[in-house]
């Protein structure tokens, strides 16, 4: 069943009936749990569920629903509570799950900043509860609403004013303060409840959590004050004037006025320390008295969170580092190996099922053939140096991720005439030879189009709805067509009319689950996309290292593709005007632009991708709209920023329709110059390009 697989092996159908099942689960889930207060499954396993939603969603972005559980936040306010819209909206947490994930949120919010320096950040325990807003004006509570779905919560005034926690007036606080925190209940309160509860015949809770939102949320206020609901601050939505100019400083304001703060929580300037921070924190679990499932962490400086902002439900500056989920042991039967679009040879662990977190699980991925061996992407040593073997007993943990990873291997029960894992060097598919190139992690087929399993993956990408998005040719049809030899490359696929259309159409439409209709459909929609706008044709070629965004740039850039073709066979790597040119584009590295130009350089490929332009007739890139005083300029920023950072300055004036280009040619309109900017400069300067200092380009796109 798809459920048991491995995003890489579902099909398209496959993929979209998981989708489907994912949206019920979760959304049942979330009802469950915000909403009647009972879940039906775990917190690891709803992590779980969600992580494999978001990557069945990334490998198959034109699946993705309209009711996708990565765009929703809690849910639906129960039925019986009035309604509250929250005036700043109440956002949930992107996860990490082990200390690498950590590493690369900070790394997000230094690229992001593009602050080199020291950033500090608080870390507090993540309390297992229920959130709420509380508002005041005035210093008067005003209301109280749950999260809700993020928008619009419940209104539970008269039962918050229940918990002692809450003060009912506070003191020296702005005019307007939603202060927001959690809702909980300690341990023994939680069982003390539950003792009373079975002497009296009632309902007992499975956990605290439960206890607590069933006890908040309830239409008689006397129920709740008669439950022993605590509350911890650490946040806060629509405020008239700031509390602090951190995140730390603003908790103490907090605790000033008069409410409970975690007092576990630290400031750090170390992402080591903040990781070690979380061990204390996990290794005092137990002890605390109350349920956590993790540790926050927040940018410290409140000016540095304004700058980096939210995504569509999740903040930039904040993440959960959550607690390891459920780890099992069970015995690795065999490592297959899978070839991808590029070529890319995964190794998957096969094992003996067994049940991680409430799901039984049969396949572990195992990256790449250093992981096997005991190696990080770094080359450091991990698990001890202990490698993996077939008929090893391993350690799997799921942790949140779809994918389980193999986290130990028990020597003890290593098998004496056991031997180490040979990585293959040839492809398993084509019997091609399987490089590794210097500074690459993965091993990679050199077949090419003579790789089925390459092809196949090429054809489906090809078709995929970010490319050519071909109505009634999805994966399962490419996959059939592919194995019959009717279709080898994209270009067959126009041909597919020609071959069995009129006269010929009993080939097609005598087959399982085709008729005439069906057939002439979709020779329709083939013809439709003969007609494909220049990004699409890019971005379906399949290059490495080009995904949509990228083909996006390379297309706007070029224009057309007689003019992308011609730079792509005129270049090449290193030097020439061609090169440079490429280069200019702002968002393509080195590494991007060497695969284009080696994709054109290849006999086989370029012979591949002329068949297929000869069936097209690929559209002019559309130029950006805008009535903006820089739309359609090249604008080159050089120097230091002082007022926002380069990604800050980019996003802005693509978001005008200006084109933000990496070097100055006789092509560029703008330079904007802060200090130290240097060569630049000094080459708009004789090139006689108009140069504005970052002030000017503020006055000129209407920020100063």
């Amino acid at each position: 069943m798809s459920e048991n697989k491995v995003v890489a092996d579902l099909s398209e159908t496959e993929a979209r009936a998981e989708l489907a099942r994912l949206a019920g689960l979760l959304a049942q889930a979330n009802t469950a749990y915000h909403t009647e207060d009972a879940p039906v499954i775990s917190d690891a396993e709803y992590d779980a569920l969600k992580r494999r939603n978001a990557e069945i969603e990334a490998r198959f972005p034109e699946l993705k629903r309209e009711d996708s559980p990565t765009e929703q936040v809690g849910a639906a306010p129960a039925e019986g509570f009035g309604k509250i819209t929250h005036a700043v909206r109440m956002m949930s947490l992107a996860n990490a799950f082990d200390d690498e994930d950590v590493a690369e949120f900070d790394a997000s919010v230094r690229k992001y900043l593009g602050a080199p320096g020291e950033i500090a950040y608080t870390a507090e325990p993540k309390i297992d509860g229920l959130s709420l807003s509380l508002r005041y004006e005035n210093g008067v509570l005003i209301s109280a609403a749950t999260r809700g779905d993020g928008e619009v919560g419940e209104n539970v005034t008269a039962n918050a004013r229940t918990i002692n926690d809450i003060p009912h007036e506070i003191t020296g606080a702005p005019e307007v303060l939603e202060v927001r925190g959690e809702v909980y209940m300690s341990h023994a309160d939680f069982a003390a409840l539950n003792a009373r509860q079975e002497e009296r015949g009632g309902k007992t809770f499975a956990n605290p959590r439960n206890a607590a939102a069933g006890s908040l949320r309830q239409l008689d206020p006397e129920i709740t004050r008669s439950r022993p609901l605590k509350f911890f601050a650490y946040a806060w939505g629509e405020i008239s004037e700031p509390l602090a100019d951190t995140q730390l400083g603003a908790i103490k304001r907090l605790a000033d006025l008069g409410f409970t703060t975690n007092p576990l929580t630290e400031r750090h300037t170390e992402i080591a320390e903040i990781i070690a921070h979380y061990h204390r924190i996990e290794e005092q679990r137990a002890r605390l008295g109350y349920d956590i499932d993790g540790v926050v962490y927040k940018v410290d400086n409140l000016e540095l969170q304004r700058r980096l902002g939210f995504r569509s439900t999740t903040p930039r500056w904040a993440i959960a580092h959550k607690f390891p989920a459920e780890l099992a042991w069970t015995q690795l039967e065999a490592i297959d190996i899978q070839v991808g679009r590029t070529g890319a040879l995964s190794p998957v662990a096969r094992l003996t099922p067994v049940t991680v977190g409430g799901v039984v699980v049969s396949n572990a991925t195992l990256h790449n053939e250093d992981y096997i061996t005991g190696l990080d992407s770094k080359g450091e040593t991990i698990r001890d140096g202990k490698d993996i073997r077939v008929g090893d007993w391993v350690q799997v943990y799921r942790a949140g991720d779809v994918i389980p990873k193999v986290a130990d291997v028990d020597l003890a029960r290593r098998k004496s005439d056991s031997v180490p894992y040979t990585f293959p060097t040839t492809c398993p598919e084509c019997g091609s030879a399987a490089i590794r190139e210097e500074g690459d992690a993965v091993r990679r087929c050199t077949g090419g189009l003579i790789c089925p399993a390459q092809a196949v993956e090429k054809l489906k990408h090809f078709v995929s709805r970010g490319a050519f998005d071909i109505e009634g040719l999805g994966a399962k049809q490419v996959e059939q067509f592919y194995k019959d030899g009717w279709v080898k490359e994209p270009a067959d696929i126009f041909e597919l009319k020609e071959k069995y259309g009129p006269g010929n159409m009993a080939q097609l439409k005598n087959r399982e689950g085709w008729g005439e209709k069906s057939a002439n459909k979709l020779f329709d929609a083939i013809d439709e996309r003969r007609a494909i706008p220049l990004a699409k044709l890019i971005f379906g070629l399949g290059i490495r290292h080009v995904g949509d965004t990228s083909a996006g740039l390379l297309a706007t850039h070029y224009g057309t593709w007689e003019a992308f073709e011609a730079a792509m066979k005129t270049a090449e790597i290193g030097i020439g005007a061609a090169w440079e040119d490429l280069l200019s584009i702002d968002g393509v590295g080195d590494v991007m632009a060497a695969s284009v130009v080696t994709t054109f350089h290849q006999e086989a490929e370029r012979a591949s991708i002329d068949r297929l332009v000869a069936q097209l007739s690929p559209l002019e890139a559309e130029k950006p709209k805008s009535d903006s005083p820089v739309s359609g300029k090249t604008v080159v920023f050089t120097g230091t920023l002082e007022k926002m950072t380069r990604a800050e300055a980019k996003a802005r004036a693509e978001s005008l329709g200006a084109k933000v280009s990496g070097s100055v040619s006789a092509k560029t309109d703008l330079v904007v110059a802060g200090p130290g900017a240097g060569s630049k400069e000094k080459k708009a300067r004789d090139l006689g390009i108009e140069l504005l200092d970052e002030d000017g380009w503020l006055e000129l796109i209407g920020d100063a």
